[in-house]
């Protein structure tokens, strides 16, 4: 497996990476044991960087991934989690004050069973006013992070812009990365516009969902999926073509959203040990620029079409 580094942070991080979403049922059902054993799975080869979350499944996903990390040395992996959004009796909510981000951070790690958190993200900025994600929540993470409770700050978002908004307006090191999710995958590379800017500002990029939240998979993205339906049944036209070509489109996008070296990791989810393995598998191929060529041309009258966070 290649390593890569985020940014300046000095993390080395696996090019492919785990996200703990399905640990919370986000996708689909999970059992608790075999999430479990898919975070060794994740570990014992060679994957090295753990993002996770209190929204996921409104804590469970910090629940199961802590009982796991119980039983892993903490010199072998990274971890994230974020704050900022979160859930409670089946109700989302948001919260980017300065007090609950301090406390958020110590309720992660108490669930998490670790002293200290590698990078500490706020959550889909999106869903905050910019500005005090600048003037306050940013601030807080900061301080937590001279304190060396958190030893890296970053930002992740749908919406590409708010990214650079906040990053440009607040003192230059404060953001020591960002997460982009489904803008660096078969159907939309809009990351690629803004990889300058993150580079000149010293920023490492994180990229999430090479399979664009389930839309590039053959069993087809889940009911809730914001995605418009036009750009759903192009993504299952493209689907049907790799099949015809005797592959996956999951191969493809895996091997797609691995080949940019200027892209630290890209994290993936799920909660099964056999699929970790071949993702692995996958991410270890070369790139197949021809059926790449092929499915961006089925792509391409939707090609980039996104959609507003949910």
């Amino acid at each position: 497996m290649e390593y890569r580094e985020i940014g300046k942070t000095g993390m080395k991080v696996s090019n492919l990476s785990f996200g703990a979403s399905s640990l919370g049922g986000v996708f689909h059902p999970v059992k608790e044991k075999e999430g479990i054993e898919a975070v060794y799975t994740a570990i014992e080869n060679g994957i090295n960087f753990i993002d996770a979350s209190p929204y996921y499944g409104h804590l469970k996903a910090e629940i199961i991934l802590g009982k796991a990390l119980k039983n892993i040395d903490r010199s072998e992996y990274y971890l994230s989690t974020k704050v900022g959004r979160y859930g409670k009796d089946g109700l989302n909510y948001w919260d980017y004050s300065a007090k609950k981000a301090r406390l958020s951070v110590y309720e992660s790690m108490e669930r998490l069973h670790v002293d200290y958190v590698d990078l500490i993200n706020i959550h889909d900025i999106e869903f905050s006013d910019l500005e005090m994600i600048c003037a306050e929540t940013l601030p807080a993470l900061v301080e937590m992070r001279e304190e060396g409770i958190v030893k890296n700050v970053g930002l992740t978002n749908l919406t590409l812009k708010h990214l650079k908004y906040v990053i440009d307006n607040v003192p230059l090191g404060t953001v020591d990365s960002v997460l982009s999710f489904c803008h660096y995958c078969l159907n939309d590379d809009e990351l690629l516009d803004y990889l300058d800017f993150f580079e000149e500002k010293g920023i490492g990029v994180i990229n999430a969902s090479p399979f664009s939240m389930g839309l590039l998979t053959e069993r087809g993205a889940p009911e809730w999926h914001p995605a418009p339906n036009p750009l759903k049944d192009l993504c299952n036209k493209a689907m049907e073509y790799c099949k015809g070509k005797d592959t996956s489109i999951e191969q493809l996008a895996i091997s797609y959203s691995v080949s940019n070296p200027r892209i630290a990791t890209t994290l993936f989810s799920t909660s099964r040990s056999e699929a970790i393995l071949q993702n692995i598998r996958w991410a270890e191929l070369s790139l197949n620029e021809e059926l790449l060529k092929e499915v961006r041309s089925i792509l391409k009258s939707r090609f980039r079409d996104t959609w507003l966070n949910s």
